[in-house]
C-alpha cells in the first residue's frame, strides 16, 4: 500500500469520528422559524462542518484509488449501482416529502421551497433525474476513456508506428494492458532500428529514389522471391580489352587496376541515382530510374577516365558505355541466410552486341533507340544512328552519343553526321561503293572518327579492294 494511500485512510477515519462527535453541534446550531432556516453555529459546529468535509474528500479519493484496483466491469458497477440507489432513494424521498413532518424533513422542505400546495418537489425530481444522467454518463466517460487511447494505440502499433512513451490510465485492468502495449512498442522500437539500420546498409548502394520508384518504403519490404516490375535504363559500363591489359599485369597489378576503375566509376553511378546491380569481370550493370540520368552518369564516367588517365601510372582505360531502356525485374534472390537485391532483364543479349559494336567500331558510347524516345524533350544531345542490331527477336537501332567527346570534334561530327548515316543505311542496303564514297568523304573531314573508318575498310573489304590505312 502506498504512503499516500495511507495517509488518506488515517484523515478518513479522524474525520469520521470527529463528524460523528460533533454532529450534535452541527444539528443544534440549525433551527427553522417561520418557513425560514437560521444558522447560528458555534464553534464545535464548524469544526462539525470541516470533519465532514474532510470526510467527503478522503472517502471519494479512497474510493477512486479502490476502484483503479478493479476491472472495467467491477468499477462501472461500484460506480454506477451506489448512486443508483442514492439516486432511487432521494427520488423516493422527493415524492414523498409532504407526507413526513420530522425535523430532516421540514428542513428539506424550507430549503427546497416545497408545500403541498406548489409540488416544486416534481421540479426537483426532474432535475435530479438531469443530474443523475449528467453523472453517470460521465462516469462512463471518465471509466472507459482508456479505451479510446487503446484502441489509438493500437492502430499506431498495426502500422508499425512506435512512440516514445505510451500512456493509457485507468483502472489496473488497463494498466496491465499498458504494460503489454509498451512491451509490443520496445519490440517495433528494436525491430524498426534494426530496420533502420539495414535500410542505411542498403542505401548505400541502392538510392531512396529507386526504393521509392519501385513502390514500397524501404527495401526491405521486398520478401525474398517477391519482384517489382518496372520500366528502366540500364547502363553497361565495360573496359575494352581487358582481358590483353590482365595479360600485362601481375595479380597485384590486375587487382589494383580493377579497383581504380571501381573507384572512378561507382560513386559517379551513384551520384546521379543509379544502382549498381552487378560488378562483372571487367564492366559494372547499373539502373536508372530517368534515362536523362543514365546518360548524364555515363558522360561523365567517359571523362572522369579521360582524366584518370591522364595521371595514372597503371595502363590507360578504354571504356565501352551501353545504355538501353526496358523493362526490368527487381527482386530479392538468394536464401534465407543471405539475401540481395538484383535485376532480371532480357536485354542482356542486346547490351553484349553493344558491347561488341563499341569494341568494333572503336565508339564510346551507344544508346538505344528505347532510350532516346524515353528522354524528354527539352533534353539536348548530340548524337548520330551507327548501327542496328537484332537481339531477343527484335530490331533495336543504335546510336552514337557525340557527347564524349571534345568540343572541337563533337562539333565537327554534328556538322556530318546526316552524311555518316546515309552512308550506314547505303553499308545495309548492300550498296557498298555508295557506302564507300560517304565514309571516304566524311573520314577526310574528321579522321579520328573511328566508326567511320570502320565502315570505311568494311566497305571496302565487300567490294574486294584493300583497306584503307589508318589517316591515310
Amino acid at each position: 500500500m502506498k504512503t499516500s494511500t495511507k495517509i488518506w485512510i488515517v484523515v478518513f477515519l479522524i474525520s469520521l469520528v470527529g463528524s460523528s462527535l460533533t454532529a450534535r453541534y452541527l444539528f443544534s446550531g440549525i433551527t427553522i422559524l417561520n418557513g425560514t432556516i437560521f444558522f447560528n453555529l458555534s464553534t464545535l459546529g464548524w469544526v462539525c462542518i470541516v470533519f465532514n468535509l474532510l470526510n467527503l474528500v478522503s472517502g471519494n479519493i479512497l474510493f477512486f484509488k479502490f476502484l483503479k484496483t478493479r476491472k472495467l466491469s467491477t468499477v462501472l458497477f461500484l460506480s454506477t449501482v451506489p448512486l443508483t440507489l442514492v439516486f432511487g432513494v432521494l427520488m423516493f424521498g422527493l415524492f414523498s416529502i409532504n407526507n413526513y413532518a420530522n425535523r430532516p424533513a421540514v428542513f428539506v422542505k424550507v430549503a427546497l421551497n416545497i408545500t403541498s400546495t406548489n409540488n416544486n418537489n416534481y421540479y426537483w425530481m426532474i432535475l435530479l433525474v438531469i443530474i443523475y444522467l449528467i453523472v453517470v454518463s460521465l462516469t462512463f466517460v471518465i471509466a472507459t476513456k482508456p479505451i479510446k487511447k487503446i484502441e489509438l494505440i493500437t492502430k499506431r502499433l498495426a502500422y508499425g508506428e512506435v512512440r516514445d512513451k505510451i500512456n493509457v490510465g485507468g483502472t489496473k485492468q488497463f494498466q496491465e494492458i499498458e504494460s503489454s502495449l509498451k512491451k509490443i512498442n520496445e519490440n517495433y522500437k528494436i525491430k524498426d532500428e534494426a530496420i533502420k539500420q539495414t535500410s542505411v546498409e542498403y542505401e548505400k548502394f541502392i538510392p531512396k529514389k529507386l526504393i521509392k520508384f519501385l513502390g514500397k518504403k524501404n527495401i526491405l519490404e521486398l520478401e525474398l522471391g517477391s519482384q517489382v516490375k518496372k520500366t528502366a535504363t540500364i547502363l553497361y559500363c565495360n573496359i575494352k580489352k581487358s582481358a590483353m591489359v590482365s595479360k600485362m599485369l601481375s595479380l597485384e597489378d590486375n587487382f589494383n587496376y580493377i579497383n581504380s576503375y571501381l573507384n572512378i566509376v561507382t560513386p559517379i553511378i551513384r551520384k546521379f541515382g543509379g544502382f549498381v546491380d552487378k560488378y562483372l569481370e571487367n564492366g559494372i550493370i547499373s539502373v536508372f530510374i530517368s534515362p536523362q540520368n543514365a546518360i548524364t552518369c555515363a558522360i561523365n564516367i567517359s571523362r572522369a577516365i579521360k582524366q584518370k588517365n591522364l595521371s595514372d601510372a597503371l595502363p590507360k582505360f578504354e571504356v565501352g558505355l551501353v545504355i538501353h531502356t526496358d523493362e526490368i525485374i527487381f527482386g530479392i534472390v538468394g536464401d534465407e541466410q543471405r539475401k540481395a537485391p538484383t535485376i532480371i532483364t532480357n536485354s542482356m543479349e542486346l547490351l553484349t552486341k553493344l558491347d561488341d559494336i563499341n569494341e568494333t567500331f572503336g565508339s564510346v558510347m551507344l544508346i538505344t533507340r528505347n532510350t532516346l524516345n524515353a528522354l524528354p524533350t527539352a533534353f539536348k544531345l548530340a548524337y548520330r544512328y551507327i548501327a542496328e542490331v537484332d537481339a531477343v527477336g527484335t530490331e533495336q537501332s543504335v546510336f552514337e552519343c557525340l557527347e564524349v567527346f571534345s568540343r572541337q570534334k563533337r562539333e565537327k561530327l554534328k556538322k556530318h553526321h546526316l552524311e555518316f548515316e546515309n552512308g550506314v543505311r547505303a553499308y545495309q542496303k548492300g550498296n557498298f561503293e555508295q557506302a564507300k564514297q560517304i565514309f571516304e568523304k566524311v573520314y577526310r573531314q574528321e579522321k579520328d572518327d573511328k566508326p567511320c573508318y570502320v565502315y570505311y575498310n568494311k566497305s571496302t573489304e565487300n567490294l574486294g579492294h584493300l583497306p584503307l590505312n589508318a589517316h591515310e
